[in-house]
């Protein structure tokens, strides 16, 4: 994967094993992840300072110090990153995440094999399946989408703008894809690049600048592929939305020929294994979110395999979310914000499709 400035928009090259360049510039790559985040300059002088001493893992303690504009959690603590780094082949997925004080996130993180969004984004992408052999994912977080693409043989490139949730993509979630450190503000490194399936999922509603990065992401999709957004905050949802929102009208402007899905329609399809129907944009407060597709013609699929269920190979386990039939919520702000759409609170129907039993990374 070749890779632009994201200053500049000039090609990056290898001038060592460890960081890229061109004139006037050089950015780090820590455990094959390049870190292209601008407005970081004082921390990819220290990473790059670090790596030319021979000091790899001292450079990658610094890039896990990082966070993003609108974190208010705790601050990391540099003992805690030291013991991650050298416990970084033994430790389970939640373990690295206690240790990147991560707080609700890493709740959200460690159970979204299960969540209703989750789901909801699967079917999409499943509903309009076109056997990409490439995929390019922004706001790619721990890597959830990419290890189910990755399993069908797509070829992943995942990007954010934490270089946490990269690493531990590569090293717990999703190892066989591609990853790199960017704001979606800047420059896009991979701006010319072109991929089969370009998707934003559950993230699109708090990037900035909505309107260049929706043309970005169309931009990215090579010619008979597919644009997949998903979980669009209807800002007239009953009850107010959980998170940044939008009326249907402004959503409608910023994708006008887009394929709309009310995500509770995905999640019926999902359960059902048939095709969801699309809708209109609408100001029903009824709708929490859309997901969206922009795909040249074809109608959604019948869901009733593919990257919507376990892959063959799966080895599946009881959702650590239930005892018995009993829900365990991590957090009242987990039960409030997925508890009503959960679909493994059902004990009825096909195990694997309402989640009751999940394939889980191996260290999760």
């Amino acid at each position: 994967m070749s890779y632009r400035s994201p200053v500049t928009g000039r090609l990056l090259v290898a001038d060592t094993p460890y960081s890229l360049a061109a004139p006037g510039e050089r950015w780090p790559v820590v455990d094959g992840i390049p870190y292209l985040r601008t407005d970081s300059e004082g921390l990819v002088a220290v990473a790059l300072d670090h790596l030319d001493a021979g000091c790899p893992d001292d450079a990658l303690v610094a890039l896990l110090t990082d966070q993003d504009a609108w974190w208010t959690g705790p601050a990391t603590d540099l003992g805690e990153l030291k013991q991650l780094v050298r416990e970084r082949d033994t430790l389970s997925l939640r373990a690295a995440m206690a240790l990147l004080r991560m707080g609700p996130v890493a709740d959200y993180f460690a159970h979204r094999w299960s969540d209703p969004t989750y789901l909801a984004g699967l079917a999409l992408v499943e509903a309009h399946w076109r056997q990409p052999n490439t995929a390019f994912e922004l706001a790619c977080g721990i890597g959830h989408y990419l290890r189910e693409l990755s399993a069908r043989g797509v070829a992943c490139l995942g990007a954010d703008v934490v270089f946490a949730k990269c690493w531990l993509a590569k090293n717990w979630v999703a190892p066989a894809a591609e990853y790199v450190v960017f704001d979606a503000a800047a420059l896009w490194p991979v701006e010319t690049q072109k991929f089969d399936l370009a998707a934003c999922h559950d993230a699109f509603y708090f990037l900035p600048d909505q309107p260049r990065i929706a043309g970005l992401l169309r931009e990215a999709v090579t010619p008979g592929g597919v644009l997949a957004v998903s979980h669009l905050h209807n800002a007239a949802v009953s009850g107010g939305a959980m998170g940044p929102a939008r009326a249907s009208s402004e959503w409608a402007a910023l994708f006008p020929d887009a394929v709309v899905h009310d995500e509770r329609e995905l999640r019926r399809a999902l359960l059902a294994g048939d095709a969801p129907a699309s809708t209109r944009w609408s100001d029903d407060p009824a709708i929490e979110a859309w997901s969206i597709v922009e795909a040249n013609g074809g109608a959604a699929r019948p869901l009733n395999g593919g990257l919507a269920m376990p892959a063959a190979d799966a080895v599946l386990q009881a959702n650590p979310l239930l005892d018995g039939n009993t829900p365990h919520w991590p957090s009242d702000r987990y039960r409030a914000e997925y508890g009503e759409a959960s679909t493994w609170l059902s004990d009825t129907g096909d195990a694997a499709r309402n989640r009751r039993i999940l394939d889980l990374p191996a260290r999760w």
